[in-house]
């Protein structure tokens, strides 16, 4: 029998409770790997961690704010107590916040920017940390999106998250590689999530203006990440990869 392709990996996954994040620590763990789920709602975190379970996966439910260094650093601490290592860290915890940007408010600033850039930078400082320690490398991912690349109303602060989130991983290229730590983005476009399959209109709007005549699944965006941080890409470092069925490349409107 074939080994599955992440066995004896270790990860940890942040806003993993549903959605993309659920969908990468599903695939991590079908493929062999021990998963920490984290999600700041606890119920979602061991409901997704109870699914994993029950088909087989190695997983630990660990609920908490994945914008707090102290919380980050218990995480890593976590899936080395549980599981003997860390090799693998996916920074998917992020939220949404649209608004004017004549009348963007300090406080929503604050709070995306603590969970898109705080939360994300040093959740790969403190897995860096540990995979150096081990000395046998690893892989860190960071969530990205189409809004770090193409202007969209009322996004612009979220934008430039995601676009920080990018140079980030261009500019740890210098400090990681010596340690054999890749760390790479992908930038998902229109995705169908529980949350998005709620709004009226999503799946037809973005079917409209999506070259590819659909947003994409959870799948499309947990197949390029799972790439990135499998032995197929040891060789990929500092990279973007942009998964939106052709939408940037002509950036029409929803509006």
């Amino acid at each position: 029998m074939t080994d599955k392709k992440f066995t004896g990996q270790v990860a940890i996954v942040t806003g993993a409770g549903q959605g993309i994040g659920f969908e990468i620590a599903r695939r991590l763990a079908d493929e062999g790997a021990s998963v920490i789920i984290n999600d700041i709602d606890e119920a979602l975190a061991l409901k997704a961690a109870s699914e994993i379970q029950q088909t087989g996966g190695n997983c630990n439910a660990v609920a908490g704010d994945a914008s707090n260094v102290e919380f980050i650093q218990y995480l890593v601490d976590e899936a080395v107590a549980k599981f003997g290592k860390l090799t693998i860290a996916i920074a998917n915890a992020g939220i949404t916040t649209f608004g004017d940007f004549l009348n963007y408010k300090p406080e929503d600033l604050e709070k995306v920017m603590g969970l898109n850039l705080f939360g994300s930078f040093f959740l790969t400082q403190k897995a860096a940390i540990q995979i150096k320690k081990q000395n046998s490398g690893g892989s860190i991912l960071l969530m990205s999106s189409v809004t770090g690349h193409q202007a969209h109303k009322n996004l612009a602060a979220y934008g430039m998250t995601k676009a920080g989130l990018e140079m980030l991983a261009k500019s740890l290229v210098a400090e990681l590689s010596e340690d054999q730590i890749t760390i790479n983005t992908i930038a998902p476009g229109a995705t169908i999530t529980e949350r998005t399959a709620q709004e009226s209109g999503y799946l037809e709007t973005w079917s409209r203006i999506t070259p590819l005549g659909r947003p994409a699944t959870v799948k499309d965006i947990a197949n390029a990440a799972l790439f990135f941080v499998s032995p197929d890409s040891r060789h990929i470092t500092g990279q973007s990869l942009v998964v939106d069925g052709g939408w940037t490349a002509i950036s029409p409107s929803p509006y």
